[in-house]
C-alpha cells in the first residue's frame, strides 16, 4: 500500500501537479492534479541545467571532453573568435560554467540577444570574459550553460538532443525527446506559462540545439527516474549510464552561498540545500525539483507549471513527503 503524504503546505504549492517518491527504490508515493496523469510533463526549468551537467559527465565518461579543467575556447577555437581586447574568456573552463563561477560581462543575462540570435551557444561567447578576469564568484547565469552543450556538439560531432535521447534517456526508459518548435517571441512566451502538459519536447534554437539552463519538459516520474540512477551511483537497472566518479564531483560542494540563494551549496549545476552531499537536488522555477537524500535512500518528484517567487520546493519535499516515508 502506498504511503500517504502528511498534511503540510503552503500557498505556494497550488502549482503541484505531479509528485513521485520512492525510497529503497520502491514507488511509494504517486499523485497527480488538475487532470494530469503519469505521462504528462512540465516545462521543468531550471532542472534543465542539472540535465545539462550530466550530459557533461557523460561526454567526459565517452572521451568526447578530457575533463572539467578544459579550457572553454579549446573546443570553440575553430568557430568562434573573442572581441579584440578579449583576453579572460581563454582562462574560463568547463569547472567554472558547471559551478556559476565562471565571469560575464554586464550586469544582466543578454536574453533578447541571444534568443534573437541564429546560433545560441555562439552568441552567450560574446558575454563570456571581461575585464575582471578569473574572480571564481558566483553568478548564477542561465544562459551560459548553452556553452557547456555547444562544447558536446563540437567534441562528438552529435546532434544534442540525439546525444541526450541516445545515451541518457533511452537506459532510463525516457520516451526520446523532440523540438518543441518554438519560432517565435509568442511561442516561447507560451511555452513558458502553459498550464497544461507540454508533451515530450525540449526548446531548441534555430540550430536545433536544446536550450541547456531551462526549457526541457518531463513529468515527475521520468525525474524520478533520473534521481534514483544518480542516488544508486550511475546504474540504472544494472547499465551504468554514467561514472560514479563525476556524479561524486557532481554532488560536491564549490560554492558556499547565503540566504539569496537559500543558504545552499553549489555543485556542478545541482544544488546542496544542507550543504552536505547526502542531500542533492535538480530545481527548477515554479518548484520543479528532483530531490535526492541519499542518508534515507529516497528520491521525490516534483512539477509545477510557472509561478512567480516559486524556486523549490525543499521544505515542503522534507516535511510532508520525506517525513510520510520514513514514518
Amino acid at each position: 500500500m502506498k504511503k500517504v503524504l502528511n498534511n503540510y503546505s503552503s500557498k505556494n504549492d497550488i502549482n503541484i501537479r505531479q509528485i513521485v517518491a520512492y525510497i529503497d527504490n520502491q514507488l511509494e508515493i504517486e499523485e497527480y492534479f488538475e487532470g494530469f496523469n503519469k505521462e504528462d510533463t512540465m516545462n521543468v526549468m531550471s532542472v534543465t541545467k542539472s540535465i545539462t551537467s550530466l550530459l557533461i559527465g557523460i561526454a567526459i565518461d565517452k572521451g568526447y571532453i578530457k575533463s572539467v579543467d578544459d579550457y572553454v575556447m579549446d573546443y570553440y577555437r575553430d568557430i568562434y573568435t573573442p572581441k579584440r581586447g578579449e583576453k579572460t574568456i581563454y582562462e574560463v573552463t568547463i569547472k567554472h560554467l558547471l559551478t556559476m563561477t565562471a565571469p560575464y560581462k554586464g550586469k544582466s543575462e543578454p536574453w533578447k540577444k541571444v534568443c534573437t540570435s541564429d546560433d545560441w551557444s555562439l552568441s552567450i561567447l560574446d558575454s563570456l570574459g571581461g575585464r575582471d578576469g578569473i574572480t571564481n564568484q558566483f553568478r548564477y547565469h542561465t544562459l551560459g550553460t548553452q556553452i557547456l552543450l555547444g562544447i558536446i556538439r563540437v567534441s562528438s560531432g552529435m546532434n544534442i538532443l540525439d546525444f541526450a535521447n541516445e545515451y541518457l534517456f533511452k537506459p532510463l526508459g525516457i520516451e526520446p525527446r523532440v523540438n518543441a518548435n518554438c519560432t517565435s517571441k509568442e511561442d516561447q512566451f507560451n511555452y513558458l506559462m502553459n498550464k497544461g502538459p507540454h508533451g515530450k519536447v525540449w526548446f531548441m534554437d534555430p540550430t536545433d540545439m536544446p536550450t541547456a539552463g531551462w526549457g526541457i519538459s518531463l513529468s515527475a516520474y521520468e525525474m524520478a527516474q533520473i534521481g534514483l540512477m544518480v542516488l544508486n551511483n550511475g546504474i540504472f537497472n544494472n547499465t551504468r549510464v554514467i561514472s560514479e566518479k563525476y556524479l561524486n564531483e557532481m554532488t560536491n560542494s564549490y560554492v558556499s552561498l547565503d540566504y539569496k540563494f537559500g543558504n545552499q551549496d553549489y555543485g556542478y549545476l545541482w544544488w546542496l540545500p544542507h550543504r552536505s552531499s547526502d542531500i542533492v537536488a535538480a530545481i527548477g522555477d515554479g518548484g520543479n525539483v528532483i530531490y535526492i537524500n541519499r542518508k534515507y535512500n529516497i528520491v521525490v518528484a516534483v512539477t509545477g507549471y510557472f509561478k512567480p517567487m516559486v524556486f523549490d520546493r525543499v521544505e515542503y519535499i522534507e516535511k510532508n513527503i520525506v517525513e510520510a516515508l520514513i514514518k
